[in-house]
């Protein structure tokens, strides 16, 4: 396989988008209070790769669309072919369901209903008022997966911050060819600190080691820094462009977000580990657009 044909995969699945991914699993893991390693591991692969197919089956979905609004995507120039893009769905979709009874039996409990709600948003729901609540379940389902196949009920707030997030950055993804309004996307910016207070709030009052909950306080922020500035900036110039950016700089916000979350979950090493790639998401999504 060539450079060329390796560049149009990468950016047929946003290929940078995945370091937002594995934090799901670690902070799922983190709240259930399961050690780091082969468990974990296997669920953060089973992440990624559910990850990639739908962003493949996105853009086999949205090849007409695309074909108008981003003739530059791999499908519409011509260097990925549909039934091409299909089949990496497919096949990703099956490797991160083996990925995840690899992790344990019972993961399948959460990867199956998670890759369904992953195919139905892409194929389906996208386009209607249910779509970004829908990306909001398969984001929360992410963290749940990491903390099968006992500490779902231990997982459910940080699956909540995750979900939270993830709804209000798929909203604003919906104005990233035609440009928002001021009050879009100042809605989005008042959701970002909101799910940024929450999770400062919860470590504040809870009952972890001071330090850990001081670790969470300021990865917290510093995920609100890094989301609310680029949706700011698309409140006073809400053009395609300042939204492109809000909606990437909300994807890369999730690692620190997931990285409170892990602290919060006693795992103060684990959401450093996380908060360490941002420079790196960063970096990537220059180079490959990670919407």
């Amino acid at each position: 396989m060539n450079g060329a044909r390796l560049r149009a995969l990468a950016e047929l699945v946003r290929a940078p988008a995945a370091l937002s991914v594995p934090g799901d699993a670690l902070a799922g893991a983190a709240a259930a209070g399961y050690p780091q390693g082969r468990r974990t591991a296997f669920a953060c692969a089973a992440s990624v790769c559910l990850y990639w197919a739908g962003m493949a089956l996105n853009d086999y979905a949205d090849r007409d669309l695309d074909a108008v609004e981003r003739p530059e995507r791999p499908i519409p120039s011509g260097r990925v072919s549909p039934g091409a893009a299909l089949g990496t769905a497919a096949a990703l979709t099956g490797a991160g369901l083996v990925c995840a009874a690899a992790a344990h039996p019972r993961a399948l409990t959460v990867a199956v209903p998670l890759a369904a709600t992953a195919w139905s948003y892409d194929l389906w729901l996208k386009p209607t008022p249910a779509g970004p609540y829908a990306m909001g379940l398969a984001r929360g389902l992410d963290v749940l997966l990491g903390a099968a196949p006992g500490g779902a009920r231990a997982a459910l707030p940080s699956a909540a911050a995750m979900a939270a997030h993830t709804v209000n950055v798929t909203r604003l993804s919906r104005d990233e060819v035609h440009g928002t309004t001021p009050a879009r996307a100042g809605a989005a910016a008042a959701a970002t600190a909101a799910v940024a207070a929450a999770v400062a709030a919860r470590a504040g009052t809870g009952a972890g080691p001071r330090t850990d909950r001081a670790a969470a306080a300021a990865l917290a922020a510093g995920y609100g820094a890094l989301a609310l500035t680029p949706q700011l900036a698309a409140a006073r110039d809400p053009s395609a462009a300042r939204v492109r950016a809000a909606v990437g700089g909300g994807i890369v916000a999730m690692v620190p977000l997931q990285a409170a979350l892990t602290s919060l979950g006693g795992s103060p090493r684990r959401g450093a580990a996380l908060a360490a790639l941002v420079p790196a998401a960063r970096a990537l999504t220059k180079r490959i657009a990670a919407t």
